[in-house]
């Protein structure tokens, strides 16, 4: 299996070489294109029918879109739905934590599934996120430019809560108001923010798709 990531990083697409026999899994909806020896299949994005209610909890659909090189090696081009970079992990038993519709595709073989709680969110200790785990390539979408960050131990950083794409385990994190008042908090228009701890990488994006909804809103007519 081969890939490219072209056009980025506001429009970006990634392209599979599939090898006859290989099978990709990419959230559903991504597919651009593909070749006519590639059979396309709905699956589940979890394992089973709680895993995939799981993943929808993340963010991520409840199908998942399963291509294989049924006839013979082919090509496949999948795009995010929304303008932004593609990040690539290459994991080896590993496990990334990313915002909720971050997910584009991977190597049909990784967990897909959601870590948070009701309780830890509204007690300000979590987030919903998509949890995926295992070997083999993974691919993530953004809202805008990735920035990576690399935290160090005994250090602090901060990001706002809509502009996260993911995270490495060895961080841990705290879900609390941008200011210590309510009010600076809301009239800033931060709202909530994550502060991180521990030691390893996280990516966040340079825009706010939720953001840039609430922008728009007073230019579109109401019924």
């Amino acid at each position: 299996m081969n890939y490219s990531i072209e056009h980025q990083p506001v429009f970006s697409t990634l392209t599979i070489q599939l090898r006859q026999g290989e099978s990709f899994r990419a959230e559903s909806g991504a597919m651009i294109a593909m070749s006519p020896t590639i059979a396309l299949k709905a699956s589940g994005s979890g394992k089973g029918l709680f895993g995939s209610l799981k993943a929808a909890i993340g963010g991520e659909s409840f199908f998942a879109s399963i291509y294989t090189a049924e006839s013979g090696s082919g090509e496949l081009v999948l795009a995010p739905s929304a303008p932004g970079d593609i990040l690539k992990f290459e994991l080896q038993n590993k496990t990334i934590l990313a915002q909720g519709g971050a997910y584009l595709a991977g190597d049909a073989g990784l967990t897909v599934s959601t870590q948070g709680s009701f309780k830890s969110w509204m007690g300000g200790e979590g987030l919903f996120l998509s949890k995926i785990s295992g070997t083999g390539l993974l691919f993530l979408n953004s809202y805008g430019v990735i920035v990576e960050k690399m935290i160090h131990a005994g250090e602090e950083y901060i990001v706002d809560s809509g502009h996260i794409v993911a995270f490495e385990e060895g961080l841990s994190y705290d879900v609390q108001m941008a200011s210590r008042s309510i009010f600076s908090s809301l009239a800033s228009g931060e709202g909530l923010v994550c502060r991180f701890r521990g030691e390893g990488k996280l990516w966040y994006q340079t825009r706010n798709l939720t953001a840039f909804a609430e922008m728009i809103k007073g230019f579109i007519g109401q019924s």
